[in-house]
């Protein structure tokens, strides 16, 4: 039995029919799940195994699929049932829909913790093998599988690595989101773990509301104490039990060389060059810049030698944490190793401690798009913003797995719950929501529970500043799509862009297709459906998508789309104003300035143009357009690229 059963088990649920144990399909379709496509993009593995045969003994998880995959029959994970054998699935399913739980990693993150959407039953879909991956064939026959047991929302923490250029034809993500969105069904998807490269964003889809990742107010300190009572602040988990003041000698590494390694390699704690007369019983100050070994690399290195412990400077680890169980290890920053080089140098005898770790909460700035978040443009076109949304990512805690040694620190039962990072985790945050939107607005189409999710988006930390990505500068809707994601706000928009099946269709026409081949993406076309007389590859940025991206810009010539608002704010008269926050060199206007909503259900429309007296544009410019009515802001961001800005297209 899986951990994820205990943390649901009974919950305020009413009880589940007994078709769910007989019939999945059955009970699926009449309590109206939230359905997990998981595969971890952290590892591009996931192993997702619900215990199909315990369905009885919980009211949460009402389904579990598990699809044959030619698996090495010796394998050390060779299974066709749909259990969690790797803990990932248990984490991101309780991250979408858990119930209320008091929740802690053996004591830090200590509180109450909930999914996005605690109401809604689970169904799983496993469809990925720990030694092939994720076959296309199964993921769209989970697809397929989802639809008919009438879910509501589908969450796939799956994707292929940046750099995999698949065809829209190609893709079994897209194809099966395609078809899973014309029956009414919202899909989200992680954007990928690549980042910070430019054009590493993955599920590009725009019928996909793609997730990036960012950090909460809430980090884990280990800090490091130098003689003098000299405090470096440090991160990742340890549960270190050594004094705490500063009494074991400290040394650079690179001072611990052996006389014939190489200089970068000792540096980094690499195996077989440090020299074990110098390294034993002090703490090692090690880089981590050649990309040869893990900092767990390191951490082993350094007590096979009969060090007492190690510090790892390494900017990106720094936030993102690292589990290092009893062993004293903590990672600092390239900038506080110059205090450390420093301090060193200034004594004969350097010495130190490393605390144990303890829970920051608070923490500023946050929100930060995490470093490994993956990037925009999309690799297919620049006339769609990707990702769309961004949603925490880093250090979340949720539920684990049972009786998972291997994550127990030494002496430790194993975890009820475990922090992991990636766009894994922030993809849940937001299915959960949409979830929720669904529950409040079941009449809702998938782009409509879309548009609600980003146009009420954030834009400011807790700083009351720009949300900015890991290096500090201003994010961009490359790095955050429309912005962080909220809670609450995406029940009441207040307006929202439909995006209807012919513009996704005439999305494909744009992009190059031809009738027959949109047919062999969308499950159906209607019979009277031909491709616009005009279909470029520019005419993308007319769908109406709640962002809006224009590529190939030409300053002088400018550019000109149009967008449709539905009034979903109910009958009373609403005026909603423009305010638009467009950069420098670009002019930005909308026509109307004004529109006036009298009746529910209400569309109108509106134009953008876009010009320069610039020529060409030397980088991408980025602003948005805001409808305000003094209660609802509904904010699109807009991306404009120029005429030398290059995208890949694979058809």
């Amino acid at each position: 039995m899986t951990k994820i059963w205990v943390q649901f088990q009974h919950v305020g649920m009413e009880p589940v029919r007994s078709e769910t144990m007989t019939n999945p399909s059955s009970a699926i379709s009449k309590h109206k799940a939230l359905a997990l496509h998981l595969m971890s993009l952290q590892y591009h593995h996931l192993w997702n195994y619900f215990t199909h045969q315990c369905l009885a003994c919980n009211r949460k998880i009402i389904g579990a699929r598990a699809y044959e995959i030619e698996d090495d029959p010796g394998a050390a994970f060779h299974t066709k049932a749909p259990r969690d054998t790797y803990g990932h699935g248990t984490h991101v399913a309780s991250t979408a829909a858990g119930r209320v739980v008091n929740a802690s990693y053996y004591g830090l993150a200590a509180g109450s913790a909930k999914g996005g959407s605690p109401a809604s039953r689970i169904a799983v879909y496993r469809v990925c093998s720990p030694d092939y991956g994720c076959t296309g064939s199964n993921i769209l026959a989970a697809f397929d599988d989802a639809i008919a047991d009438g879910v509501d929302v589908l969450s796939l923490s799956i994707g292929a690595r940046a750099g995999v250029y698949l065809d829209f034809t190609n893709d079994p993500i897209a194809l099966g989101a395609f078809h899973a969105v014309q029956h009414g069904i919202t899909v989200v998807c992680s954007a990928g773990n690549d980042g910070p490269t430019s054009a590493s964003v993955v599920n590009v889809a725009p019928w996909i509301l793609t997730v990036a990742a960012s950090t909460i107010d809430r980090v884990f300190e280990s800090d490091i104490v130098l003689g003098g009572n000299k405090v470096i602040k440090g991160g990742g988990i340890n549960f270190s039990d050594l004094k705490k003041s500063p009494v074991y000698p400290l040394i650079y590494a690179k001072s611990a060389k052996k006389m014939d390694a190489d200089e970068t390699e000792a540096r980094n704690c690499g195996a077989t060059t440090l020299n074990e007369t110098l390294v034993k019983g002090k703490i090692v100050l090690c880089d981590n810049d050649n990309g040869m070994n893990s900092i767990e690399g390191k951490m082993d290195q350094v007590q096979t030698l009969g060090g007492v412990g190690a510090i790892v400077v390494d900017d990106e680890s720094r936030v993102v944490v690292t589990t290092f169980g009893v062993s004293p290890v903590t990672v600092i920053s390239s900038k506080d190793k110059e205090q450390i080089i420093s301090y060193i140098n200034s004594t004969r005898d350097p010495v130190a401690t490393i605390l144990p770790t303890v829970s920051v909460t608070e923490y500023k700035p946050a929100p930060v798009i995490a470093y490994f978040s993956a990037r925009g443009p999309s690799f297919m076109t620049r006339n769609i913003i990707k990702p769309d949304i961004a949603a925490p990512g880093v250090n979340i805690l949720a539920a684990w797995m049972g009786n998972d040694t291997t994550a127990a620190p030494k002496g430790k039962e194993p975890p009820e719950f475990n922090m992991i990072s990636g766009t894994s985790m922030s993809c849940p945050h937001v299915s959960g929501i949409a979830a929720t939107v669904k529950s409040q607005n079941p009449t809702w189409s998938p782009s409509a529970i879309k548009s609600a999710i980003m146009t009420t988006a954030i834009q400011i930390n807790n700083l009351k500043a720009p949300i900015t990505t890991d290096s500090g500068s201003i994010a961009t809707p490359y790095d955050i799509g429309a912005g962080e994601i909220g809670t609450t706000a995406p029940l009441q928009p207040g307006l929202i862009y439909e995006t209807t099946e012919v513009d996704y269709l005439n999305f494909l026409c744009y992009y190059g297709y031809n009738v027959s081949k949109i047919k062999s993406i969308a499950k159906s076309v209607p019979e009277d459906f031909t491709c616009p007389k005009e279909s470029s590859i520019d005419l993308i940025s007319t769908i109406n998508h709640p962002s809006i991206a224009i590529s190939s810009f030409k300053g002088k010539e400018g550019r000109t789309v149009s967008r449709t608002l539905t009034n979903v704010a109910g009958a009373n008269e609403k005026i909603y104003a423009v305010t638009v926050d467009a950069p420098q060199g670009l002019n930005v206007k909308v026509i109307p300035d004004k529109l006036q909503f009298t009746k529910s259900g209400q569309q109108l429309s509106y134009q953008v143009t876009f010009s320069s007296i610039l020529s060409s544009l030397k980088e991408d410019l980025f602003g948005s357009i805001t409808w305000s009515n003094g209660k609802y802001k509904v904010r699109s961001p807009f991306a404009v690229s120029s005429e030398n800005s290059r995208t890949v297209v694979t058809h």
